[in-house]
């Protein structure tokens, strides 16, 4: 074997690692550097703190709410999320105009950007003439202040973000349902399978892979929350909804205490690689291929 031929495999994937350690791999190195320094982002001196920033983050009340409110957050989406399009791809799972409707109407605002939607739900949320407040009205119930409360603005950022979310893992999982072979069914029936056994013993296992990915995807995405944050809240009212990336955004290029936001990104990295390698640990083994 000739020396190019040895090389030939590495030479056609190293465009592709070059791009991947330019915009990953060198960023997250170069975050955890600056993580151990206090810089003001305009000085060109650094200097060195060690792992001071973040103990003074771990010691921060406002940070361990935002950690609270992150993790909230993500549950509750992913929660929703998941149920909610489960039950709408059993129902959608059929051929007709209607249902291919349905999936296209539900579908559509994950085409949207998220600066466009918060947009929209800024105003169907406004407490005096948003659309929201006005159709709760017709069923009898006092305005809400969406956004402007502290017990409703995380709920509502949920909402938005179930909303948007809901038509993607709708028709991911009208895909999984449609990969199951009709003989299941077919056996099912003629075993006179009550529906319940059925969805729990069969077509739930089935559907393990579907969930898992799903599961996954929307966990990383709702722990990088940002854009209807910082277009509807900006992280109140009173630090209610400031989630972990909004609150990095602030102190970076807000507050220019880049070594602070740093370690709070460092923190994040670790938040959502130890979730994901939990779940795979946990949950892997329980995924029917």
């Amino acid at each position: 074997m000739t020396l190019w031929e040895k090389l030939r495999p590495y030479s056609m994937v190293a465009p592709a690692l070059t791009i991947f350690s330019l915009f990953f791999i060198y960023p997250i190195l170069y975050m955890i550097y600056l993580s151990m320094y206090d810089w003001n982002f305009i000085s060109p001196t650094k200097n060195f703190v060690g792992l001071q920033n973040f103990a003074e983050l771990l010691q921060e009340k406002e940070f361990l709410q935002v950690i609270s409110n992150t993790t909230i957050y993500t549950l509750l989406t992913v929660a929703f999320i998941i149920g909610l399009s489960l039950i709408l791809a059993l129902w959608l799972n059929r051929a007709g105009l209607f249902q291919s409707f349905v999936q296209g109407a539900i579908f559509s605002p994950h085409i949207v950007s998220w600066v466009s939607i918060s947009m929209i739900w800024a105003w169907v949320m406004d407490p005096q003439y948003g659309l929201l407040n006005w159709f709760i009205g017709l069923f009898g119930f006092g305005k809400l202040a969406w956004l402007s409360s502290q017990s409703t603005s995380l709920i509502s950022l949920v909402i938005v973000a179930v909303w948007k979310g809901l038509g993607y893992n709708t028709l991911v999982f009208i895909a999984g349902l449609q990969s199951i072979p009709k003989d299941i069914y077919e056996a099912a029936a003629l075993d006179h399978s009550k529906s319940w056994t059925t969805f729990s013993r069969l077509i739930l296992p089935m559907l393990s892979p579907t969930i898992f990915f799903l599961v996954i995807i929307n966990m990383i995405g709702s722990f990088q929350v940002f854009e209807t944050i910082a277009i509807m809240t900006q992280g109140g009212p009173v630090n209610s909804t400031n989630t972990l990336v909004y609150y990095i955004y602030e102190y970076g290029f807000r507050f220019f205490k880049i070594g602070y936001a740093s370690a709070a990104g460092v923190i994040l990295l670790f938040i959502v690689g130890l979730l994901t390698i939990v779940y795979f640990k946990m949950l892997s083994k329980r995924v029917h291929y």
